[in-house]
């Protein structure tokens, strides 16, 4: 552990007076006068007890002050005491402050003074109060010295300053003292202080000049290098009189305050790394964890923030628990830390660690929460709290009294019209929907207020809170035990909604009539949302139709493919409806995609994913005619997209397929081209050889056609090898039209290189 000094800065704490001593006196008031002998008359004994209240109240306070449990009660006491018109309540605060037995209510008393200061309450009488705080400031307790010091400042400089100087300037009193009144000095806001506090720079005691010197130049005041020096600082200062003074002095304590500030969050960043390298330098997570739970026990407020952002980078981290139960537990502790930082964080934090038994400590400090930020988030957290508890696996067991509260709490935050609150208010009720333990008349009540508050939201704003509370509804439709209940009582608001013009609502209005009923909804939105203005919505629309759509949504798709956001989309979605169909519908789809005037433009490789999906069917199904017909558009398909290979299979299947003399071919001349654009040159010789074997091409074979197509339409020109390695080609016997037609080639392309030796035909150029 590194311990790093640092410097404080006095700070003046506003604290809300609690009444806790009156509500226990009016509780024993009232059993006394329970107790009333029977042999006096009542009249007798209300005057008996009524005369005794104040004394009995008086006492009351005096012991919380002089023995309260905790400072605050003591500060509670002491209060209540300051503000009494009885006198003898102010003379137990004067006796506090003459005794220095019980150095704690001495304290207490002076930061009640100091306290009502500074919330500028009337002190009645105030002039009690001066003579005993002289004389604290006189002790040897520097501590109680400095406290009277502060407490003093409820009087002006001419009710305390003569006898601070006076005290200041004897020589003969006791060091400490004058030095403690050095320091009353140094607070008062007045030119005379100062001017006095220059004037002992020249004190024959050491000690009192130091101090005097020192707190001078915490002001920004010269004191200048001899008496005479000092003289004209002193004449420099009231010259320039009272006002422009106190202008001076509040731009020097704000001065001063800055630069402490600055020093101590210099102190707590050097604090704060110290502890990042402690951290980072362990060696495993439990010393890690050890660790946090080490400096979650610190005092100091910008420590344990440092913890919990700690605890937050390891929960949204890898790690999905807690580093240690000891963790949990000290985090739901500082759910009621003083400090409202705190509270905030941890209320933050909370709220994603459901499994951490939370819950009846949220609820108790959110009734008393008095910050709308943090009472917010604790509630949140409560929230996630109750969900999780009731989860059916969850370890932890609340009591069901605890949800209900939470219920009402989430209840009264959906009725508010701040929209972020009601949103919360909603989520909540929604978490705990999902759940069972309530009674039907709960359950219709709570689904109630959700749509109530959408109906007064319909025409507010710009759609953000209705969106969120039918995506409540939504949800609550899909994954509650009640969904049967909220389906009934939310279809009708969800058809309502789909009118709505803000895209959120409308997508929320979608998901809740999709939960209620797929198909229906389907039905339902095709109609008027294929072309919604909301991505999200036709988004929606065409996932739902991949899901339940069916042949008759395969048209208004089609027409959507084009589109360039939904287009791909949209072709996923009709590919799923295909793997649905039976053959006639992808018979007549085949049709339909592969006509002159197709209902959509598809790409090459949308129509190889829907040409493979029915080959595979029809594969498994043994439809051979089916079979034949789709790899022949296939090999089309492959062709136009380069891939030869698979193209040139979809032929050889066709050929070897063929039932007469002149499919085979046409599947001939096809693959010749395939052979000739990929270029297989090899194969597209060994294809016109086997032809040449058995008989002379026709003039206007599919053979010769399709390599005079490949001639006049190859992007660089012909391959002067491709007709150089045909023209080798040895025949069995003459083959004149095939011979004429090379004539016809070489003559066309002078590029063609002739080869030198041909086995048969001879063939001469003119």
């Amino acid at each position: 552990m590194i311990k790093l000094k640092s410097r404080g800065i006095f700070e003046v704490l506003v604290m809300s007076i609690k009444r806790l001593s009156i509500v226990v006196f009016v509780m024993l008031i009232g059993c006394q006068q329970a107790i009333v002998t029977a042999d006096k008359p009542a009249e007798t004994s209300a005057q008996a007890v009524s005369a005794a209240e104040p004394d009995r109240q008086l006492q009351i306070n005096k012991n919380a002050l002089l023995e309260g449990s905790t400072e605050q009660i003591q500060l509670d006491a002491a209060t209540i005491l300051l503000q009494s018109d009885d006198a003898k309540a102010r003379k137990v605060l004067l006796e506090v402050l003459r005794q220095s037995e019980n150095t704690a209510a001495r304290t207490v008393v002076c930061k009640v003074l100091s306290q009502a200061r500074s919330n500028r309450e009337p002190i009645k009488n105030k002039g009690d109060f001066l003579q005993p705080l002289v004389e604290m400031l006189t002790a040897e307790d520097s501590t109680q010295a400095k406290l009277a010091a502060e407490a003093m400042l409820i009087f002006d400089y001419e009710q305390v300053g003569k006898q601070l100087q006076t005290i200041a300037d004897d020589g003969t009193a006791p060091v400490k003292s004058r030095l403690n009144a050095i320091y009353a000095l140094r607070l008062q806001p007045d030119m005379r202080a100062i001017i006095a506090l220059i004037e002992l720079l020249d004190d024959p005691d050491k000690q009192v000049s130091a101090e005097a010197e020192k707190t001078i130049r915490s002001l920004g005041i010269p004191i200048g290098k001899d008496l005479q020096a000092r003289k004209q600082i002193i004449s420099e200062l009231k010259r320039k009189g009272r006002d422009v003074f106190l202008r001076d002095w509040l731009l020097r304590q704000e001065e001063q305050v800055r630069r402490l500030e600055s020093e101590a969050q210099l102190w707590q960043k050097l604090y704060l790394d110290s502890l990042d390298k402690i951290y980072d330098g362990l060696e495993n997570d439990d010393a890690k964890a050890k660790f946090l739970a080490e400096q979650l026990n610190d005092p100091k407020v910008s420590v344990k923030l440092w913890v919990m952002e700690k605890v937050s980078q390891w929960r949204v981290g890898t790690r999905a628990k807690l580093p240690s139960d000891e963790i949990g537990a000290l985090l739901v502790n500082l759910v009621s830390n003083e400090n409202r930082d705190v509270r905030l964080k941890t209320a933050g934090l909370l709220s994603l660690m459901g499994e951490v038994d939370s819950a009846s400590k949220l609820l108790a400090q959110i009734k008393v929460e008095q910050d709308d930020e943090v009472k917010s988030e604790l509630f949140v957290a409560l929230g996630g709290a109750c969900y999780y508890a009731f989860l059916p696996n969850s370890g932890i067991k609340i009591a069901p009294e605890i949800k209900k509260q939470t219920l009402e709490i989430a209840a009264q935050y959906l009725d508010s019209d701040d929209e972020k609150k009601a949103q919360k208010g909603a989520e909540v009720i929604k978490k705990l929907l999902e759940q069972d333990g309530l009674a039907q008349n709960e359950v219709d009540g709570y689904l109630g207020l959700l749509a109530q508050k959408y109906e007064l939201q319909k025409n507010n704003g710009n759609g953000v809170l209705r969106g969120e509370l039918l995506s409540y509804m939504a949800s609550l439709c899909a994954q509650s035990v009640y969904k049967a209940d909220a389906a009934r009582r939310f279809e009708p608001l969800f058809e309502q909604a789909l009118k709505d013009d803000a895209g959120l609502v409308r997508e929320a209005a979608m998901d809740g009539l999709i939960y209620t009923d797929k198909t229906k909804a389907l039905e339902l939105l095709r109609t008027d949302f294929v072309n919604d203005d909301s991505p999200a919505v036709r988004k929606k629309l065409t996932d739902l139709a991949a899901e339940v759509g069916g042949p008759d949504d395969l048209q208004w798709l089609a027409g959507k493919i084009g589109a360039k956001a939904d287009g791909e989309q949209t072709w996923q979605t009709m590919l799923k409806i295909f793997k649905r169909s039976d053959w006639p519908v992808l018979n007549s789809w085949m049709a339909k995609f592969t006509a002159a005037d197709p209902p959509s433009q598809l790409t090459e490789e949308q129509k190889i994913s829907f040409f493979e999906f029915v080959e595979r069917k029809a594969t498994t199904e043994n439809k051979t005619d089916v079979l034949k017909n789709v790899r022949s558009h296939l090999a089309t398909s492959y062709s136009k997209t380069g891939d030869y290979k698979r193209a040139a299979e979809c032929l050889g299947f066709l050929i070897q397929e063929a039932k007469t003399p002149e499919a085979k071919t046409a599947a001939m001349g096809r693959l010749l081209d395939v052979y000739l654009r990929w270029p297989n040159v090899k194969a597209a010789k060994g294809l016109v050889n086997n032809s040449l074997l058995e008989k002379d091409f026709e003039p206007n074979s599919v053979m010769i056609l399709a390599i005079d197509n490949f001639l006049n339409t190859s992007n660089d020109g012909p391959d002067p090898n491709v007709i150089s390695q045909l023209a080798k080609i040895q025949t069995p016997a003459p083959r004149p039209v095939w011979e004429n037609q090379l004539k016809i080639w070489f003559a066309k392309f002078p590029q063609l290189k002739q080869p030198k030796e041909v086995n048969s035909p001879n063939i001469k150029t003119k």
